[in-house]
């Protein structure tokens, strides 16, 4: 097995474990469903890409078929609206209602499957969406970084935004850039995709954690939790 072939099964398996280990810790230890949700869809995808490059999987294969949907899913709304709706948890205290977080994991669904069934249609334009919605999710990461600096947790301030900063790098050369000398694969372009993404998700957790307790202490505001029908 040649090193790069190597380096990228281990940044896979390093977003695999990130993404279920504290995807799984969203869900108990905060009844965050939606970024719990994401996290394991994202190192399920990570899975489904571990086996098909395993197995030396073609374009034919329905792995293949299955992480370019994953793909599609995360980067227009699960890495982006989701991740803004479950972050605001800790920035707004906003707390979704049961049906908010159905519709909006339908939604990313619906548009995943969009992306997969009519994306080679839409050509570059495709694309080009993708890089808006990441640069508008970046805002909020960066507004997302400053509040943890602002309650003196400068560390995962810091590790927020840079991992902040290498998944817009990822984001914007994802469908633009060849990197010289990679494959045909684009083995060297995954390595860093996937030890950037789970860099991210590993970051998040754990700034996320900062201002949930942070919250906690000073009692912050009241929760702007959206009313179910129970609660009419």
């Amino acid at each position: 097995m040649a090193l790069r072939e190597l380096l990228f099964l281990l940044a896979d398996v390093w977003m695999i474990a990130v993404g279920f280990t504290f995807g799984w810790k969203f869900i108990r230890n905060y009844g965050n469903y939606l970024l719990g949700l994401e996290w394991i869809i994202v190192a399920t995808s990570g899975s489904n890409f571990f086996l098909y490059a395993a197995l030396g999987g073609t374009e034919e294969s329905p792995m293949y078929t299955l992480a370019f949907f994953f793909d599609q899913f995360s980067r227009s709304v699960g890495i982006t609206l989701i991740l803004v709706l479950g972050l605001m948890r800790v920035t707004h205290r906003y707390k979704p209602s049961v049906g908010t977080d159905v519709g909006v994991f339908a939604f990313a669904t619906a548009v995943g499957l969009a992306l997969l069934l009519f994306g080679e249609r839409l050509g570059t334009g495709v694309a080009i969406f993708l890089i808006a919605v990441n640069v508008l999710t970046t805002l909020f990461l960066i507004y997302f970084s400053k509040r943890l600096w602002a309650i003196d947790a400068k560390g995962w301030a810091v590790g927020a935004g840079l991992a902040t900063a290498a998944g817009c790098v990822i984001a914007s050369t994802y469908d633009f850039v060849h990197i010289p000398g990679d494959d045909e694969a684009h083995t060297l372009f995954y390595i860093g995709a996937l030890s950037t993404w789970g860099f991210q998700m590993f970051t998040y957790y754990f700034a996320y954690r900062a201002l949930h307790r942070h919250d906690e202490s000073v009692g912050a505001g009241p929760d702007l939790r959206e009313p179910s029908r129970a609660d009419a």
